[in-house]
């Protein structure tokens, strides 16, 4: 798991995990997907209202690609969860949720119904693994 870093907090951005590092993110298990151009796609996309993570396995591999999108602190502030979210594989997912967090994420904006499909449930294990 990557570390958590500060200093997204002190910005008032979102951080955004990516997990990486197992069975998301590989060509083996989803043949076809530009992985690489994906995370390139969400980093710049959400440049300046998110601090993109690569992580390792967030234990959700059922659900692969896996991102969580956990709010700013007035996000936080303001109600907002992290909200995982699963099938991260096309480049409309990713624009959705580029959106999503340009407008605030969590807690401030509502999310699109392209996103919101997409969200799930992490396991107690999962959840408790991410825990900012």
């Amino acid at each position: 798991m990557t570390a958590y870093d500060s200093s997204a907090r002190d910005l008032g951005t979102c951080i955004v995990r990516v997990c990486r590092d197992c069975c998301c993110g590989t060509e083996a298990k989803h043949p076809g997907v530009d992985h690489d151009g994906l995370l390139a796609r969400l980093e710049v996309g959400t440049r300046g209202r998110a601090r993109v993570l690569r992580s390792g396995c967030l234990l959700a591999c059922d659900h692969s690609n896996v991102v969580v999108v956990t709010p700013s602190p007035a996000g936080r502030k303001a109600g907002g969860r992290p909200v995982w979210l699963q099938s991260v594989l096309d480049a409309a997912t990713v624009d959705a949720i580029s959106a999503w967090v340009a407008c605030g994420g969590p807690g401030i904006a509502s999310m699109p119904e392209s996103v919101h499909e997409k969200a799930f449930a992490p396991t107690q294990l999962a959840a408790t693994w991410t825990a900012v």
